[in-house]
C-alpha cells in the first residue's frame, strides 16, 4: 500500500511539474521574467516574426515590446554589452522583453536580417517598424531608445 500510495503522488508531482512549464501554442513561455532569453530560429519564428510566413510584411507575434540582440561568443563588444542588457532585462521587467540570438549557432536567422556586424540590436515597438542599431551603445543611449521608441514615454 505504501508503494502504491508513493507511486500516486510522484505521478501527480510529475504532472503537475509538467503543467507548470508547459508552453502555450505559441511558445509565449519565452517570456523574460527579468532575465535576457536566448532564442533558436524556430522560437523566434514563434514569438517575435515568423519571416516564412510573412513574407511582405512586418508582423510581430509578441506581447510586449522587445530587444533582440545578435551577438557572438568570441566578440568582445558583445561582451561588454551582455552585463547592461542583464540589468535592463530586471529594471524593464513586465514592460519590454530582450531576447538574444547567438549568430553563429543561429545562422539562417542571422542572414535573413543580414546582421554583418555585432552587437546589432533590433528594437520592435509593438506597433510600427523594428530599427536597427548596431555596435556598442552606453546603457544611458539604450534606455532613452527604449523609453522614447519601445515605450513611448515623452
Amino acid at each position: 500500500m505504501k508503494t502504491f500510495k508513493f507511486l500516486i503522488t510522484t505521478s501527480l508531482v510529475f504532472l503537475l511539474s509538467c503543467n507548470l512549464f508547459a508552453s502555450d501554442p505559441k511558445g509565449e513561455t519565452k517570456e523574460g521574467k527579468g532575465k535576457v532569453v536566448s532564442l533558436t530560429t524556430q522560437e523566434f519564428k514563434s514569438v517575435v516574426y515568423n519571416y516564412e510566413k510573412n513574407k511582405d510584411k512586418w508582423v510581430y507575434e509578441g506581447k510586449m515590446p522587445a530587444i533582440i540582440d545578435f551577438y557572438a561568443d568570441w566578440c568582445g563588444p558583445c561582451k561588454r554589452l551582455a552585463p547592461t542588457m542583464d540589468e535592463l532585462a530586471k529594471e524593464y521587467d513586465g514592460q519590454i522583453i530582450i531576447y538574444k540570438v547567438d549568430i553563429d549557432v543561429q545562422k539562417e536567422l542571422a542572414a535573413t536580417f543580414g546582421i554583418n556586424s555585432i552587437p546589432t540590436l533590433l528594437f520592435i515597438p509593438m506597433k510600427g517598424k523594428p530599427q536597427l542599431t548596431q555596435g556598442l551603445m552606453p546603457k544611458s543611449e539604450l534606455k532613452k531608445s527604449i523609453d522614447s521608441f519601445l515605450l513611448e514615454k515623452k
